[in-house]
């Protein structure tokens, strides 16, 4: 008996176009990042929902926003961003026997988003601010 061997020729060119194409990775403008971290900025913003919305990972978004803060993004570097202010009248007036220095001091309640800062008596400006923008960044 005579052994006889057919060979079977497969065409792989068919699997390749209907194999699932792997997304290729988007460039995106500087202005693009710009207006996708601003988004990340708005009150009660979501960087994970921001970043699902326009196909990026929330790290980049993350990353985005640091070179942003940097003023690497195009935008202007160290702008401020203001916040809502309420002044309120003391609850209680200073009482007479404390020191003149420290009854005319007063305190600051700053509340931000589920963080709650208080400041009573004179306070380094630098030590508020480093304290804030840790706070809302």
């Amino acid at each position: 008996m005579e052994s006889v061997h057919i060979g079977a020729i497969v065409d792989t060119s068919v699997e390749r176009a209907q194999s699932p194409a792997i997304p290729k990775k988007q460039r995106r403008s500087i202005a693009e990042k710009r207006r996708i971290v601003e988004e990340t900025l708005a009150a009660g913003a979501s960087v994970a929902r921001v970043a699902r919305t326009h196909g990026v990972n929330a790290n980049q978004v993350f990353q985005w926003r640091r070179l942003y803060r940097a003023g690497r993004l195009g935008g202007t570097p160290g702008t401020v961003k203001l916040l809502p202010v309420t002044v309120e009248a003391p609850s209680t007036p200073p009482a007479p026997e404390r020191p003149a220095i420290e009854s005319a001091s007063g305190a600051i309640h700053i509340k931000l988003g589920h963080a709650q800062v208080r400041i009573e008596g004179s306070a380094d400006p630098s030590l508020v601010r480093m304290v804030l923008e840790s706070l809302s960044g």
